[in-house]
């Protein structure tokens, strides 16, 4: 079917500004876990000296937790009734238990063997992950249902993903915070002192969407809703039919392709990701810690900059083309920023780092300001088939999909850099086929997984004009008018 009919937003389907800004406020706490969890990490490997593939592991494990709970958590919300919505106190009190935990997570005792280390950020990250949970999956469910236009979905989700770009801004600099000598004595105090601050930030803005958002559409599932003090309760009592949706969730192939590509373009960003830190580092700066840590920073300032100016970009795209044709577009230059390093990684010349960093941004930019529109699609077109309105399940259900490939990549990602050879005794005497093999990886595993997710989507059909043909039959189902 062809992208080219388009339909005005009605007045009554925008979300006004202050609601966007406040639920772009949750994307942003939500990204600054995620990121904040990714660069402190490095400190394991350069601050405790843990192996990287213990570093890998450590690091995947926790995930895989995290991705398991989340579609109970997105059945939990699409269930729970209370005076203040579904979603809303969850995302509240789920902010509070997320910043407190990672604040006191990363007060790390000193002087400790690997195995210690490894068992107590086993635990601590496990318990961090179920109190994200709480707070990410109701909230990426919020999202879906604030409105039911095509177009203000995507606007949406743009403001969210621009809000939240501002995680990627400052997480590149976190560990040139953390081994500044002149304000710690190494990194390790360095992210103990860190956390706290993060975990406030964490504590204090998440909360905001949960009291300005408010929950326009009314719980249409045929399934008993539940206080939210009964939440586990009802779970259990129906767990038949939550798995019985998990199952018909995945029967949606709509859905599946967007899994997929999303699996693949994030994913085979994650799995390289540390490597360009290294390549940094120990090939451009010849193992110069503190310069590699400065441009560090510089290359993530300009990825975030360019991510702030393909996320509108992208979201104009959208409303001309398409959700589906916006989305090969933009990963398809990614494809090429990222090629482009393939030249600009060079000894002398660290400014040509920066070159790719503008096109590389229209691949995480891109997808994350698509998908969540689609997908909000996608659970209409759901309604229409099972007369279940499952934003959470969905939301959560997408998300474990992303969890469980960042548990993988995080686990291999280790591995893989070990099979490169690099060992972090050489400092900057690494050697050449080390090196040569980490920007084969860097470069060449985006490209090939970017390559396949958008052979994954070009056949993904749910368009415009299908979307509003589905709207309109579910107002009729609700006896609303057209």
């Amino acid at each position: 079917m062809p992208d080219s009919k388009h339909y005005q937003t009605a007045p009554e389907d925008r979300v006004t500004l202050v609601q966007k800004v406040a639920y772009g406020i949750g994307g942003l706490v939500n990204n600054l876990l995620g990121a904040a969890i990714g660069t402190m990490s490095i400190i394991l490997n350069l601050g405790l000296g843990m192996n990287p593939a213990i570093v890998g592991l450590l690091m995947s494990l926790p995930r895989l937790t995290d991705a398991m709970i989340d579609p109970i958590m997105g059945y939990i919300s699409d269930h729970t009734k209370s005076r203040f919505g579904r979603r809303r106190p969850y995302i509240f009190l789920g902010a509070i238990a997320s910043g407190l935990v990672f604040a006191l997570m990363w007060q790390i005792p000193g002087g400790r063997s690997q195995h210690y280390y490894f068992w107590f950020f086993m635990f601590a990250w496990t318990i961090f992950y179920i109190a994200y949970t709480v707070y990410a999956a109701p909230w990426v469910g919020l999202g879906y249902e604030l409105t039911p236009d095509y177009h203000e979905r995507t606007r949406l989700m743009g403001y969210s993903n621009w809000i939240g770009q501002f995680a990627w801004v400052i997480a590149p600099w976190f560990y040139k915070i953390m081994e500044n000598k002149a304000w710690f004595p190494d990194s390790v105090a360095g992210a103990r002192q860190l956390a706290i601050y993060v975990g406030i930030f964490v504590a204090v803005f998440g909360v905001l969407p949960a009291i300005i958002c408010r929950e326009k559409r009314v719980q249409t599932t045929d399934l008993p809703g539940v206080k939210v003090k009964g939440a586990i309760e009802v779970l259990l009592k129906n767990s038949k039919e939550f798995f019985k949706g998990f199952a018909v969730t995945f029967k949606n192939s709509a859905f599946v392709k967007l899994c997929a590509a999303t699996f693949l373009v994030f994913n085979g960003f994650m799995l390289v990701s540390a490597f360009s830190s290294y390549i940094i580092i120990y090939y451009v700066f010849g193992g110069n810690q503190d310069q590699g840590a400065t441009y560090m920073g510089w290359f993530g300032l300009v990825s975030s900059i360019s991510t702030f100016c393909v996320i509108p970009l992208v979201t104009w795209i959208s409303s001309k083309v398409g959700k589906r044709k916006a989305f090969i577009i933009s990963t398809s230059i990614s494809i090429v920023g990222y090629a482009l390093k393939s030249f600009c990684y060079k000894p002398g010349a660290p400014l040509l780092l920066l070159v790719p960093a503008p096109l590389i941004a229209f691949g995480l930019g891109g997808l994350f300001t698509l998908m969540g529109s689609m997908i909000a699609d996608v659970c209409d077109l759901d309604e229409l088939d099972n007369g279940n309105r499952r934003e959470g399940t969905f939301g959560a259900i997408y998300w474990w999909n992303v969890k469980l490939g960042m548990a993988l990549a995080f686990a291999l990602s280790g591995n893989l850099l070990n099979f490169t050879g690099f060992n972090v005794v050489l400092n900057g005497n690494q050697t050449t086929h080390t090196l040569l093999m980490m920007r084969v990886f860097d470069i060449g595993v985006p490209i090939l997984t970017s390559l396949i997710a958008i052979g994954c989507v070009v056949t993904y059909n749910l368009t415009e004009e299908r979307a509003h043909q589905i709207r309109l039959e579910l107002e009729k189902r609700r006896g609303k008018a057209a």
